[in-house]
C-alpha cells in the first residue's frame, strides 16, 4: 500500500492547470457503446476510475487507441455482450461504481444490460433506485441476482415515457437519457438533473444525432432516434479539483494561478469560497488566488454563523464540502457545515481533530468548525484516506500543518486527482509517494 510523506508548512507558487472532470469522463466514456462509429475524446483524467473503465469498455470489444495519456479513439463496432454475463466482467465492473453507466448505453444499443451493487467510496448508501425506475419505466424488467450482487437488465424495445424522477440523480440522469435516446417515441424528464457534466453529455449525443431539448434545466425532453453515430467530445476541468486548488492555496497562505477553469462552469462555487473569507481574481479563464495571511469567515446578514451545506446543482456541490471543511479549521469564526447526502462523509474529521483542528461533529450529517485564525496551526499525524474527497482533504491539512504527516491509503486518491504529488512539487510542496 502505497503512502504520501508530507513536510507541511511550506508556502506553494506558480501555475496549476486542473485535469479533466472525472464525473463528467465516466459517462462521457460510457457513452461510446451507443454507436458503431469513432469517437474521439480529449482531455481524459489519467486517473484510476477513469482508466478501470476504458479497460472494461476493452473488455466488451470495444476498440481503443490512446493516442495520448489525454485522448482515446473509441470504436464500439464489435461488441462481445456475451462477456456481459460473465464472472470476469462482474468482479471488474464490482470494483468500479463508475461501470453503472454502461446500463443504459447497453439497453438502448443492446436490449441487455448487468449493473453490479454499488462500490467506490466508503461515504454512504448509494441507491441505484433512480437509475432501474426509470429504466423500468422506458419498458425494461430487471431482476436482482442475490447471490452475485448483481441486476440483470432486459429490454426487447424501450419506449418513451414521462417520468418524474425522486430525486435529481446525476447518474441516474445520465444513464436515463443515454437510454431514452434510441428508444421508441418522447422521453419527458422532470426533476432531471442539470449539473454541467449532464450537459456536457447531452450536446455530445446531440452531435452524435439525439434529438435532446431542455438541456440546463430540470426538464429533459429526448425524441428518440433510430442511430447514433460518431463525434469528438472535449471534456471540461474539473470543477472538484479547482476547488480543491483554491483551498489549498488559502491553508498554505500561497499565491496561485489556476488555470483555464471554465469560469462559465464553476457555478456557485467561487462565491462559497469567498464566504469563507478567501480573495481571488478572475484575470479572463484563470483564477489567481494571492497570498493571504488570514482569512475570516462570514456570517448571514443578522450575524448568525454561516452554514454551508450541499443541494443539486446550481446549489453547492457536495463533493467540495471536505475541502470547505478543512479550509475552515484554519480561518477566522466560525461555520456549520451540513453534508445533507451521504451519512458518512465527515466522518474523516477524527483526524483533523487529532491534528488539533478544532470540530464537533454534531451527527452523521453536521459538523461546526471553530476557526483558529492560523493562530494554532495543524500538526502533522500519521493518517488514512477513507474517500477520494476526504484524502485530497488531508492532503491539503498536512501541507498547511507543521511538521512531517504520512497519508496512508492514497489509492484513494488517485482513483480522483491524477499526478497530484508530481503537480505539488511543481508549485514548491514537500511531498513524496512512498
Amino acid at each position: 500500500m502505497n503512502a504520501f510523506v508530507v513536510n507541511g508548512g511550506k508556502k506553494l507558487k506558480g501555475e496549476i492547470i486542473p485535469q479533466g472532470a472525472k464525473n463528467e469522463a465516466l459517462q462521457i466514456i460510457s457513452a461510446v457503446l451507443l454507436t458503431p462509429e469513432e469517437i474521439t475524446i480529449s482531455n481524459i483524467p489519467d486517473i484510476l476510475d477513469v482508466n478501470l473503465l476504458i479497460e472494461l469498455l476493452g473488455e466488451l470489444g470495444v476498440s481503443i487507441n490512446r493516442v495520448s495519456r489525454d485522448t482515446c479513439v473509441f470504436k464500439a463496432d464489435n461488441v462481445n455482450v456475451d462477456y456481459l454475463g460473465t464472472g470476469e466482467f462482474r468482479q471488474k465492473s464490482g470494483r468500479l461504481r463508475g461501470s453503472v453507466m454502461l446500463a443504459g448505453p447497453l439497453l438502448a444499443r443492446f436490449k441487455k444490460a448487468y449493473v453490479p451493487k454499488p462500490g467506490g467510496d466508503k461515504i454512504g448508501r448509494r441507491r441505484l433506485d433512480t437509475h432501474i425506475i426509470g429504466f423500468e419505466k422506458l419498458g425494461a424488467t430487471f431482476y436482482y441476482e442475490q447471490g452475485e450482487s448483481f441486476f440483470r437488465l432486459e429490454a426487447p424495445e424501450l419506449k418513451g415515457a414521462y417520468m418524474l424522477l425522486d430525486e435529481p440523480s446525476v447518474t441516474g440522469t445520465a444513464n436515463i437519457v443515454m437510454a431514452a435516446s434510441m428508444a421508441n417515441g418522447t422521453t419527458t424528464i422532470y426533476n432531471a438533473a442539470c449539473e454541467p457534466y449532464l450537459q456536457q453529455l447531452c450536446k455530445m449525443l446531440n452531435r452524435m444525432g439525439a434529438k435532446i431539448s431542455g438541456i440546463g434545466s430540470n426538464l429533459l425532453t429526448i425524441e428518440g432516434v433510430n442511430y447514433l453515430g460518431g463525434t469528438e467530445h472535449r471534456m471540461l476541468p474539473d470543477m472538484i479539483e479547482i476547488g480543491s486548488f483554491i483551498g489549498m492555496a488559502a491553508m498554505t497562505g500561497s499565491e496561485i494561478t489556476i488555470k483555464n477553469v471554465s469560469l462559465e462552469n464553476l457555478g456557485i462555487i467561487p462565491e462559497k469560497f469567498k464566504q469563507l473569507g478567501i480573495r481571488m481574481e478572475f484575470r479572463g479563464d484563470d483564477i489567481f488566488i494571492p497570498e493571504q495571511d488570514a482569512y475570516e469567515i462570514q456570517t448571514f446578514l443578522d450575524g448568525s454563523v454561516l452554514t454551508i451545506y450541499d443541494n443539486p446543482w446550481p446549489g453547492f456541490t457536495p463533493d467540495l464540502l471536505s475541502i470547505v471543511l478543512v479550509v475552515a479549521t484554519q480561518a477566522k469564526g466560525s461555520v456549520l457545515i451540513h453534508q445533507k447526502m451521504f451519512e458518512s462523509r465527515l466522518f474523516f474529521v477524527d483526524k483533523l481533530i487529532d491534528m488539533g483542528a478544532q470540530i464537533i461533529l454534531c451527527d452523521p450529517h453536521r459538523a461546526a468548525v471553530i476557526g483558529l485564525g492560523k493562530q494554532h496551526r495543524l500538526r502533522g499525524i500519521t493518517m488514512s484516506s477513507p474517500d477520494i474527497r476526504a484524502g485530497v482533504s488531508l492532503l491539503i491539512a498536512a501541507l498547511s500543518a507543521e511538521g512531517k504527516s504520512t497519508i496512508q491509503n492514497i489509492e484513494q486518491i488517485d482513483r480522483g486527482y491524477q499526478y497530484i504529488d508530481e503537480r505539488l512539487k511543481a508549485l514548491g510542496a514537500d511531498i513524496q509517494r512512498i
